[in-house]
């Protein structure tokens, strides 16, 4: 038994909040009566879903999961949808059906981001403090030792978020710029480039080269691949024990 917000969602109908709208303006209906409750659940081996009149129970057994794993370049968003008109990640990725971003990437930022249509995958993999995002920084100016010990014990941004703690690994800089390997667990809005900020060193160049265990190795920047079996596995938290 899922939430009909969820299975509405895994039918490539709505995305889950879009979905909860269309129950509570009672566009759903199950086993031909109509749903406005969002807590209602369903068995769709079992009973009949429609959506503005449409059985969704043939697009819930023929959508097979996919997990896609994008370099994303500069210039595209993080969505799927836009209403400037702008490159969208989604544009990348071709013959999976509506997938949508884990997570996000800032607009001008580069790296790995994956996509999915397994809504259960997006929220414990989204949730979790657990899997390390490791990030490649070019910063204007080199920041002193005393400044990245700041960042990677955490920092208060002006936005009012207190970081966690960061992993900062110091990479060879150049005569103007300080390279840093910057590994985080968390993912508040364009955190890294604010963090740098905070110590006077705007982010340059930003790259997220690895998810968890999974990098972006043989994967060029604009392409995409399947996650493979263990890498999905890996990234999916386990239960705790009892």
């Amino acid at each position: 038994m899922e939430r009909l917000q969820k299975l509405i969602s895994q039918a490539g109908i709505a995305s889950r909040r879009a979905a909860e709208e269309l129950i509570r303006s009672g566009e759903v209906f199950l086993n031909g009566k109509v749903v406005t409750e969002l807590g209602t659940k369903a068995d769709p081996e079992r009973d009949h879903i429609k959506v503005r009149g449409k059985l969704i129970n043939p697009l819930l057994t023929a959508r097979a999961k996919a997990y896609i794993l994008v370099n994303k370049p500069k210039g595209y968003l993080s969505s799927v949808a836009d209403p400037e008109g702008r490159k969208l990640v989604t544009d990348l990725v071709k013959g999976y059906g509506r997938l949508h971003p884990v997570g996000r990437l800032d607009y001008n930022t580069e790296g790995l981001i994956i996509l999915t249509n397994d809504g259960e995958f997006t929220n414990k993999v989204a949730a979790s403090k657990k899997i390390p995002k490791v990030y490649l920084v070019k910063v204007k100016g080199i920041p002193t030792d005393v400044a990245i010990r700041k960042l990677a014990r955490g920092v208060r941004l002006d936005d009012g978020f207190r970081t966690a703690p960061a992993d900062i690994k110091t990479l060879k800089p150049t005569q103007k710029n300080g390279w840093y390997e910057v590994t985080l667990y968390e993912g508040h809005n364009q955190q890294i480039r604010k963090m740098f900020d905070s110590v006077g060193h705007s982010v340059v160049k930003l790259r997220r080269v690895a998810i968890g265990g999974v990098t972006d190795h043989g994967l060029a920047v604009g392409k995409y691949r399947k996650l493979t079996d263990a890498e999905i596995r890996s990234l999916m938290p386990k239960p705790k024990e009892s």
